[in-house]
């Protein structure tokens, strides 16, 4: 590829989008010093030094009925973007998740060009919507896997497809005496068992399951009086989690990013995660960041009524829990749907208080699958992208 600077369009959507973005940028300038980049990002990327057209946080949507209001909006958005992708013309537009944003403007990019498109995080054509591989062969070029089983689904729709790994597996550790640390700061005694609630990112989500989360914790705490929670908030929904939270029986110790720097904000995080006995989190990626603190879970989830009973016509799997997935075990209790009812997430927390070792096992099992001890998925990444221009 000789030693001319390497012009790189990035797209991501959302908080893990932006994770997965930064560290790719950070193995590209890696392996290559004088790449340059352009696009759309959150904190992490622009660290890295991405200027984003506008607020990643826009594109923060998920579920039918809450992109319908901002259904014109984005269609601008995706305009604006594919048009100043064509106008820069990359070496290669690299799209991360989200898919219903990123995959419209590559369409709109290849009508109008022959820009290389690579997707970063295949779709889970596994577990609904087989179809989407075949389409999303129509402008993509190059897909870059999260998990081991999946090029044989993308490269059987005709796409190139490279496992590169799990970001999850290149956080840093937080030792033992960190998580002591984090206890003692929070005077939090030793013995008492310590809970993480993870409401989710967006305002959709928090807003319709955190008062699910709240009552489900008046009966945990009515068997474990001792019991503290600790919620580390995502910064779009800060406000939110503290209206939320105001009658938590147990009031929550709430991490707010927004007051440290990324990476301290990011630290301390990681660091809750491991000084907590357990966690009841909205289901997504962080059940992987769990994997990784080895703090055992209990997943909950819905959507609202419409999109729940169009998307539950449409799921193949039996489980949306990631460790369920990869280990394939099912020793996380899941939650999702009809079933994201207080009693039953109460119950299965206090199942998982009492027994916990299977799930300790399935995460480990995860985190060896997805690369654990291996070269750093973002460089991995990096390495694929560069090695197919």
């Amino acid at each position: 590829m000789g030693a001319s600077a390497v012009k790189v369009f990035l797209i991501a959507g959302e908080p893990s989008g932006d994770l997965l973005g930064g560290a790719l940028m950070a193995g590209l300038k890696q392996l290559k010093p004088e790449v340059t980049f352009k696009g759309v990002g959150g904190t992490i990327m622009q660290a890295e030094g991405l200027e984003s057209r506008f607020p990643m946080d826009e594109l923060s949507l998920m579920g039918i009925a809450e992109i319908l209001p901002k259904y014109f909006h984005l269609k601008r958005r995706i305009k604006e973007t594919a048009e100043a992708v064509a106008e820069t013309r990359p070496d290669v537009l690299i799209t991360i998740d989200s898919p219903d944003f990123s995959l419209r403007v590559a369409r709109q990019v290849k009508a109008v060009s022959d820009i290389r498109c690579v997707h970063y995080v295949a779709p889970t054509v596994w577990a609904w919507r087989p179809g989407r591989a075949q389409k999303m062969a129509q402008m993509i070029d190059h897909v870059l896997a999260l998990f081991p089983f999946e090029p044989p689904y993308m490269e059987a729709a005709g796409m190139e497809c490279d496992f590169v790994g799990h970001p999850v597996v290149a956080q840093p550790q937080v030792s033992t005496a960190d998580a002591q640390g984090f206890r003692q700061k929070h005077g939090l005694e030793a013995a008492a068992p310590l809970l993480l609630v993870l409401p989710g990112s967006r305002r959709g989500e928090a807003g319709r399951l955190g008062p699910i989360l709240g009552d489900a914790l008046q009966s945990v705490h009515a068997h474990h009086p001792d019991m503290r929670v600790v919620l580390p908030a995502a910064g779009p929904v800060i406000d939110l989690v503290r209206t939320l939270t105001k009658d938590w029986p147990s009031r929550p110790i709430i991490l707010d990013p927004t007051i440290s720097e990324v990476a301290a904000a990011q630290t301390e995080k990681r660091t809750a995660f491991k000084a907590a006995d357990f966690a009841l989190a909205v289901s997504g990626t962080v059940a992987l960041e769990l994997a990784a603190a080895d703090t055992p879970m209990v997943s909950a989830f819905d959507l609202n009524w419409i999109s729940r009973e169009i998307i539950q016509r449409m799921v193949k799997v039996d489980t949306g829990n990631l460790i369920n997935l990869v280990s394939d075990t099912r020793h996380v209790p899941e939650f999702v749907g009809a079933r994201c009812k207080a009693d039953l997430i109460a119950e299965g927390l206090a199942g998982l208080m009492e027994e916990p070792e299977p799930q300790r096992d399935a995460m480990r099992k995860t985190m060896q699958l997805l690369g654990q001890g291996g070269e750093p998925p973002g460089l991995r990444a990096a390495r694929a992208v560069l090695e197919r221009l």
